[in-house]
């Protein structure tokens, strides 16, 4: 087993699934004492049971990231548990409904934005919390392909992942001070239930796959992979930045 993040404390939110699942589980094989966070209770502590398999530490907290009392939860946990937090994976978030403008919803509008948006930004807040006080740590956000790019038939998810690669540039501005970086990973289109869902089946995927320069759809572990290497020793000089994931798919 690697260990380059040795006893090092990791909280992953929205780690029941996709990406933040496949990080999880990379990040436990390296060595790391893990929290993890999500909605779907039998699924996370089935996610602990994978994770103390591997031989690491790792609790399930379930919260809710568009609730600010549950986040300041979520992180003293970390810290009551294993005595600090140096890193943080804000995953959790969801594709919103999709259409055109003109069928969207307040109600659309909001769900998307709570989960994505102010997701971020209460885990961010609390996150820097603790780490301005050790005077270290790294974040990794999730932002998406779509949060560089226009999708027509995406209007709130695009929205909401643009904002988080604002929120990620001026955290990180501000988190500097504390020895903190902060940084994003936006993947294209990856093999997950949620891409499933976007593209309307698992049928459709191949079509999906032939507008990529790849010529594939990726999996949640390259998308993990990358996650592990912002938040490492190896990226110490690398902050506010945004480390596309997509195949190709930004460079047309």
């Amino acid at each position: 087993m690697s260990t380059r993040f040795q006893d090092q404390v990791v909280l992953v939110t929205g780690a029941t699934a996709g990406i933040g699942y496949a990080a999880a589980l990379a990040f436990a094989r390296e060595g790391a004492r893990l929290v993890v966070s999500g909605r779907n209770v039998d699924a996370g502590n089935q996610l602990v049971a994978e994770l103390r398999a591997l031989g690491a530490q790792a609790e399930f907290v379930r919260a809710e990231v568009s609730d600010e009392a549950q986040v300041a939860e979520l992180v003293d946990f970390c810290v009551s548990r294993f005595g600090r937090l140096d890193v943080a994976v804000n995953s959790a978030g969801l594709e919103g409904q999709g259409g055109s403008i003109m069928e969207q919803t307040v109600d659309a509008y909001t769900a998307t934005f709570n989960a994505n948006a102010l997701g971020t930004f209460l885990c961010l807040k609390h996150e820097l919390r603790v780490m301005s006080k050790q005077q270290s740590g790294a974040i990794v956000n999730l932002s998406s392909t779509m949060g560089s790019r226009g999708n027509a038939r995406a209007p709130m998810y695009v929205a909401s992942k643009h904002a988080i690669e604002g929120l990620t540039k001026a955290v990180a501005l501000e988190a500097c001070q504390y020895k903190v970086r902060v940084n994003a990973v936006a993947p294209g289109p990856i093999a997950t239930e949620m891409l499933d869902r976007i593209a309307g089946g698992a049928q459709n995927i191949p079509a999906v796959a032939a507008t990529i320069p790849a010529g594939r759809v990726g999996q949640p572990e390259e998308v993990a992979d990358a996650i592990l290497f912002m938040a490492s020793s190896q990226a110490t000089y690398i902050t506010g930045q945004i480390l596309a994931v997509n195949g190709g798919k930004t460079a047309m």
